[in-house]
């Protein structure tokens, strides 16, 4: 009797597990018992997803490569790793009036690796080899196109190399381009007051390519080449008739392992761009076009097939898509424009396509739609930690498995607020941007039962063609189900300080509250000093006595029980030591100027705006025309990260409800058009 209930009970269990399809490579159960940390990532970099770490410096990516694969970025993207200007006497924030920016490692002075805001060559070599180990490829961002503005601080071995200053840029490099649609402009004049390098040049072609390869034998996998539309193709205008620039053909080409580095040029799309010529030349390209139509359909919460389905970047498809890149999140307001759900339920459209390789970016730490630079302002530090979000990771790990599968998308039931990306008949995404989505529509997944990896319990029934669930989509869901080369892997780890902590202070001493989630032991350590253990909810205190140059460093490092890893490195400044401001800061008799567009009428206006105020009403101060091209605006009041628009009275950009740009004193504006 014993026997034949037992056998009854495996029977009914084997069918059962046949049903809900519950084996190691389809449906787990939730809280599945998993020690499993071989995460499976892309072999190529096209098939799998790129986490751009803005501003991470080669010591925080290499802490930080388990949480990366944990999250399934198969490769990575580091901001330039050129030698750069040291701007500003070294100053580490993110965007700080004398303190520091970002954009100063996109002003090269040599091309050799390492430099003040990211690190030295070995420890560019040192990320380079644990990601390697780990499955995960290395994208370089190169700048060279320009160098900095400030020519004197040109390393000596370039200007020798190249055959001296003059000879480094192109002959009309003191013009700044008015028209973006005119090819020579565009390829051989100044953009936004930076050199513009005669790419022509052989000599500078030779260093160029083997500051290339240094990266290459240091580990790098890949390259995204900054302005590349302002870099000629063969067949453009050059300053010397009878010259071709070959520049293309060599970098792509005469490197080490030319045939498996992967390789994308940053092509802004506007007036006469020729997108899909770079695409061809170079291998990839951005699809800057495709991010902004994204944006809208998102933020409208009309995800239209038609909106979002054509990559806008013509035939050939190769390309990098993004939600938002690094341009776009600080030049056209698009960090006011979309919160973190809304660009979470953007990634999931592009990550789980089958055309496009996906970018994220990510934003500073603690960024929000009331804070461009985040709670922590700091370069070298990692991100916000949305880049791991949990649906996040589900999506790239779903693209991961869904490698050579064909897309089909549809929008269920013809609802324009909710669209599903099949891949083949092996797995759908199903994203929802408004009202709850009851779940009955068609799909192309095959018949089965589907658990949603994004929250482990959901089960959705698929028969005949059509989906069903008893559980609606709420706003802003992303569901992912597939069975077919699932992994079941041990839970991220999780070590933080306390969501409203804040890295700034003026006091003495600041208490922080540590977290950790699925860690067996958690460490913290103050200044790189020695490790000590901590619980989940203990509290440590920063004091301002143990500060260098203002700044004391706090170190959380998780373990879990299946030896996954995570790292985060706080940046706590105290601004009565330091004396500095984060702020953006006008005086009276400050000025900026401004390139006209070519197209624009003669009377140009300035309008800058802060809180609640405004410098003049609309349309804003008349600009003087100070020479051809060129206007100023003398301001008359103090101002505090203030914003500015300009216009003749009929054009102005930014555009209509769009955020201004970001108000400096003494900056040269210029406006692509």
């Amino acid at each position: 009797m014993y026997k034949r209930v037992l056998s009854i009970f495996i029977c009914v269990l084997l069918i059962s597990c046949s049903v809900l399809n519950l084996s190691s490579c389809s449906a787990s159960p939730k809280n599945a018992d998993s020690t499993n940390t071989d995460y499976k990532l892309a072999e190529n970099i096209k098939d799998g997803a790129i986490l751009h770490c803005f501003c991470w410096d080669f010591k925080t990516i290499e802490n930080s490569l388990e949480d990366i694969a944990s999250a399934g970025y198969s490769a990575i993207q580091t901001s330039p790793i050129n030698e750069c200007l040291k701007g500003e006497n070294g100053g580490m924030s993110l965007y700080s009036l004398g303190n520091g920016k970002w954009y100063y490692h996109f002003q090269p002075t040599d091309y050799t690796i390492g430099n003040y805001q990211l690190g030295t060559r070995d420890e560019f070599k040192s990320m380079c080899k644990k990601a390697d180990k780990l499955g995960i490829k290395v994208i370089v961002d190169v700048v060279a196109n320009h160098t900095t503005p400030a020519t004197g601080s040109i390393n000596k071995n370039l200007l020798d190399a190249v055959g001296g200053l003059e000879k480094l840029y192109h002959k009309n490099n003191n013009k700044d381009i008015a028209d973006y649609g005119d090819r020579l402009q565009c390829t051989t004049y100044k953009m936004g007051g930076l050199p513009d390098i005669n790419t022509e040049n052989k000599a500078y072609q030779d260093y160029f390519i083997k500051y290339l390869n240094d990266c290459i034998s240091c580990g790098a996998d890949g390259f995204r080449y900054d302005a590349a539309k302002h870099i000629g193709l063969p067949d453009d205008p050059t300053e010397t008739k009878g010259v071709k620039n070959n520049f293309w053909d060599r970098v792509t080409k005469e490197i080490k392992n030319a045939d498996k580095i992967f390789n994308y040029g940053e092509v802004l799309q506007g007036d006469n761009d020729r997108i899909g010529d770079y695409i061809n030349k170079i291998g990839a390209c951005t699809a800057s076009s495709y991010g902004g139509a994204l944006r809208n359909a998102v933020i409208s919460c009309n995800i239209d097939t038609a909106f979002v389905e054509d990559l806008k970047v013509g035939s050939n498809e190769n390309c990098v898509t993004w939600v938002e890149s690094h341009d776009n999140y600080i030049n056209d307001g698009n960090w006011q424009a979309m919160n973190k759900k809304q660009v979470i339920t953007a990634w999931a459209v592009i990550a789980s396509r089958a055309k496009g390789t996906p970018l994220f970016f990510d934003r500073p730490i603690g960024s929000a739609t009331d804070n461009q630079w985040g709670t922590m302002n700091r370069i070298g530090a990692s991100g916000d930690m949305f880049y791991k979000d949990k649906k996040v990771t589900a999506v790239n790990f779903f693209r991961n498995a869904m490698a050579g599968e064909d897309e089909y998308l549809m929008n269920p039931d013809e609802n324009s607020t909710s669209l599903q990306i099949c891949r083949g008949d092996k797995g759908a995404v199903i994203i929802n941007t408004e009202e709850n989505l009851k779940v009955d529509f068609e799909t192309n997944l095959a018949d089965g039962t589907y658990v949603d990896r994004v929250d482990g319990e959901t089960v959705y029934t698929v028969k005949d063609g059509k989906i069903t669930c008893d559980k609606e989509i709420p706003e802003y869901g992303v569901v992912v189900l597939y069975n077919e080369n699932y992994t079941q892997y041990a839970s991220p780890v999780t070590v933080k300080v306390s969501d409203n902590t804040k890295f700034t202070y003026d006091t003495d001493t600041v208490k922080v509250k540590l977290q950790a989630e699925n860690a067996d032991k958690s460490t913290y350590s103050i200044n790189d000093g020695k490790e000590k253990t901590y619980k989940n909810g203990d509290k440590v205190t920063i004091k301002a006595k143990d500060a260098f140059d203002g700044v004391v460093t706090l170190t959380l490092k998780g373990t879990g029980n299946a030896g996954q890893k995570s790292y985060m490195k706080y940046y706590f400044t105290n601004e009565s030591v330091v004396g500095t401001s984060t702020a953006r800061v006008v005086n009276p008799g400050d000025k900026i100027t401004l390139k006209k567009p070519q197209k624009w009428g003669n009377s140009i206006y300035a309008y800058v705006y802060g809180d609640e105020a405004q410098e003049a009403p609309w349309p804003g101060g008349k600009m003087k025309k100070k020479k051809s091209g060129v206007y100023e605006y003398t301001f008359r009041f103090d101002w505090e990260n203030a914003y500015v628009i300009f216009n003749d009275g009929k054009n102005q950009y930014p555009g209509k409800n769009e955020q201004g740009l970001d108000l400096e004193a003494g900056k040269e504006y210029s406006i692509e058009e």
